[in-house]
């Protein structure tokens, strides 16, 4: 599916991730009016909302929704695990796109992972229910290592560079004091070989949110700052294969990204070769591994020279992960996806500080969410 109408991204906002506690209803407010004031608007010019988010109860999006103003819009709860803020912000362009409104937003917020079970409920035991998520991936790390001769100094370098990229950015939940190393990395406990506490993503609570708009808002507000375009938005959820294996409740079959990035390559008309910097689901360093070779950003078997090269730090050649990602910045869940968006706008923007990729032009955001579901975005500066 193609947008009928182009649309641009006006305003983010966020809230600082971490282990905090602050209440999930000040984390959404202070989202919500950092974007609000960020594209220049009050809640009142604001057509639909749509708000991501995964613990808590049921009417918290529309109770919460109530501190921002009372316009009588549209409200409408999201839920999509990991990738919640992802397909919030899809929802918000699409309602632009399809001319139901001139203006949209998108608001993730979360308390701790730890809550999400609860929010779950309790499920028929299988090995979707049973295999947790740092064990999944323990699996494909050594699957990796096996078939490509991977090494653990490897995984040690992303998770590391992450942990850096996270230093300098204040809304992080991981700020080291000084410079990590992989080192250091390889030197906290083990989780599950060969992956250690280090290469875990943070799983504190955060928030973030997005303000999308027509061509016409974006140009009246934009205020001298260049237009940030969403180029491409694409989800899909999992494909049977033959030899499918039903692992869902992880992040489902790695073809799903494969599969999804093509369709938003071919709906922005642009390659891999065209991107400046990306941001992924990194849970754990294994996946940011995969997801250079399935996003194309190199050819299969090679993501361990990118890693090598440095190519994917904040300097190289196609950085990602800008803002610390899930390993770095954190991962509550529900504003993930949006707290990738904040990034990638700012990015093209040219407002990002010390962590500011020179001349980035485009940039793109992929979430994966249990069950399992594949988003990803592509965002374009324009004068």
């Amino acid at each position: 599916m193609t947008m009928e109408r182009d649309v641009y991204v006006i305003g983010v906002g966020i809230h600082r991730f971490g282990k905090h506690d602050v209440s999930r209803r000040d984390m959404h407010y202070v989202a919500g009016i950092t974007a609000l004031e960020d594209a220049g608007l009050s809640f009142k010019d604001v057509g639909a909302l749509y708000t991501g988010f995964i613990g808590g109860a049921m009417l918290d999006g529309v109770t919460y929704a109530k501190d921002l103003g009372l316009t009588g819009l549209p409200v409408v709860h999201i839920e999509n695990a990991s990738a919640t803020g992802s397909s919030a912000f899809r929802e918000a362009v699409m309602s632009v796109a399809g001319g139901s409104t001139e203006v949209a937003m998108a608001i993730g917020f979360d308390g701790r992972l730890g809550n999400v079970a609860q929010a779950v409920g309790p499920r028929r035991p299988s090995m979707d229910t049973n295999l947790l998520p740092a064990a999944f991936f323990a699996f494909w790390a050594v699957r990796r290592m096996h078939d490509n001769g991977t090494t653990v100094e490897t995984y040690a370098k992303i998770a590391a560079k992450n942990w850096n990229h996270a230093r300098f950015n204040k809304y992080a939940e991981r700020q080291a004091e000084q410079e990590i190393t992989p080192e250091v990395v390889l030197a906290a406990p083990l989780v599950a070989y060969p992956h250690t506490a280090m290469m875990a993503c943070g799983a504190g609570a955060g928030a973030a949110a997005a303000i999308v708009a027509t061509r016409q808002v974006a140009e009246r507000l934009a205020n001298g700052r260049p237009l940030v375009r969403v180029a491409a938005s694409q989800m899909q959820s999992e494909r049977y294969q033959p030899g499918h294996v039903f692992l869902g409740a992880i992040v489902g079959p790695s073809e799903s990204t494969r599969i999804t990035a093509n369709l938003a390559y071919e709906e922005a008309g642009l390659g891999p070769e065209d991107l400046d910097l990306v941001h992924v689901h990194d849970a754990f360093p294994i996946e940011e591994l995969m997801y250079y070779e399935l996003l194309g950003i190199c050819p299969e078997g090679e993501g361990d020279r990118l890693v090598a090269e440095g190519a994917t730090t904040i300097g190289g050649r196609i950085p990602f992960s800008t803002d610390g990602g899930l390993i770095g910045r954190g991962h509550p869940g529900g504003p993930t996806g949006l707290a990738q968006i904040w990034d990638v706008t700012q990015q093209l923007r040219g407002e990002s500080g010390v962590r500011q990729v020179e001349g980035a032009q485009v940039g793109l955001a992929h979430m994966m969410g249990a069950g399992s579901v594949c988003v990803v975005h592509i965002l374009q500066r324009e004068s």
